[in-house]
């Protein structure tokens, strides 16, 4: 591997971890391309090249995570959920949960109900799993 190609990967690593720490924040392109020391449109092509989607994708996909935990895990509110995990509004995070995991925040809720901790599977795997096919 070349060192420019180690370089990149290292820029866009570093900016994806900001996102991992700091998924809460109000993150924007922007944002993340200083991390990365990059212009912002260059930050953008790369983040895509180098793990398959963009980072507002990425960004909203770690707060979806990050809420089915919440979900299957405390008695919070879906409301209170939202707003813990960076979502500005209950309908973006409504909206983009279902998109991600193809059911409500209330539905998966709901389908843990009554369920014992050693019976919940991981967030990463249950994205896997709950993916709607096609």
């Amino acid at each position: 591997m070349s060192r420019a190609i180690e370089d990149r990967n290292r820029r866009m690593l570093r900016a994806r971890d900001t996102m991992d720490r700091a998924y809460v924040q109000p993150l924007d392109v922007p944002t993340l391309a200083a991390v990365a020391h990059v212009s912002p449109a260059h930050f953008a092509r790369q983040f895509r090249a180098t793990f398959g989607e963009t980072p507002h994708r990425y960004l909203q996909r770690r707060r979806v995570e990050r809420a089915m935990e919440l979900l299957r895990d405390t008695d919070r509110s879906v409301t209170e959920i939202c707003f813990d995990v960076g979502f500005a509004s209950l309908g973006t995070f409504s909206r983009t949960f279902r998109a991600v995991i193809g059911e409500s925040p209330s539905q998966y809720r709901a389908r843990f109900a009554g369920q014992g901790a050693a019976l919940r599977m991981p967030a990463c795997w249950a994205m896997a799993w709950m993916r709607p096919a096609g």
